[in-house]
């Protein structure tokens, strides 16, 4: 045989047996607390009502150059989000303060978090500078906040990632904007682009030329859009978490001692 059994598994328990109650997997799990445990469903992933407005998708990049290549990208992926359906804002940097350095009701800082609360997607692009994404592009997402009060700003909502190199094609940027979506808990597609030699890339009025490295960004962008329509609506749904309805309960039983 090309498979192991499970130990410990009930004999009328098998592969076959349908999961519509949690009462298999209390058997199965007895360290499982019965009272925050739910079996996922298909049903649960689809919305009564879909949204039928157009994906918001917010878009950060990384430099302050005059001819910045990290901006030409994320204008001419713009472009293609608005031609797929989407709604677009793009965040200036200019103007951001470092993280630390002001308070968080700063103007820049408070437009920032407003953008990323409307959004239900982003577009994170940075130049490589000595093999890692920009301080500009850091500082961005380290004024983005994991939580504020009961609200996870950045929870469920999807995630491409780009770079732009002045050399040889590099993934180190975009490899660690991955690491920093993961953290803060964003469903990252897994395509992505990386533009080598971008100073070949764009004509002289800022338009990206025809080239694979084009077709990749068109690739990036469909998927980003078809993820987007896919989760906006379970994203509630898929970011419900056991240890999360744990904690809650076991606050909730706190408090009603306490009351007594």
């Amino acid at each position: 045989m090309s498979t192991i059994a499970i130990p410990d598994t009930p004999s009328d328990i098998t592969s076959d047996t349908p999961p519509d109650t949690a009462s298999s997997a209390a058997v199965l799990c007895p360290q499982l607390d019965p009272g925050s445990f739910r079996v996922p469903t298909q049903q649960a992933l689809h919305a009564v009502q879909p949204s039928t407005h157009a994906p918001r998708i917010l878009m950060l990049y990384g430099s302050l150059r005059e001819r910045s290549y990290s901006k030409l990208l994320t204008l001419e992926a713009a472009r293609l989000l608005q031609g797929m359906g989407a709604e677009v804002r793009i965040f200036d940097p200019a103007g951001l303060p470092q993280p630390d350095a002001a308070p968080a009701d700063h103007p820049k800082v408070q437009a920032l978090r407003e953008l990323v609360l409307w959004s239900e997607g982003m577009v994170w692009t940075s130049p490589e500078r000595h093999g890692a994404m920009t301080g500009i592009m850091k500082s961005q997402i380290d004024w983005i906040p994991l939580s504020e009060g009961a609200v996870r700003p950045t929870q469920g909502k999807t995630l491409a990632v780009m770079q732009v190199s002045g050399g040889s094609q590099s993934f180190n940027a975009v490899n660690q904007l991955r690491v920093l979506g993961r953290w803060m808990r964003l469903l990252t597609i897994p395509n992505q682009s990386s533009v080598a030699k971008a100073y070949d890339e764009f004509t002289e009025a800022g338009r990206m030329k025809p080239s694979p490295y084009y077709d990749r960004v068109v690739d990036v962008m469909e998927e980003l859009v078809k993820f987007t329509l896919l989760t906006r609506d379970a994203a509630p749904y898929l970011v419900d978490r056991y240890s999360e309805r744990k904690e809650a309960l076991a606050r909730q039983h706190a408090q009603t001692l306490a009351s007594m």
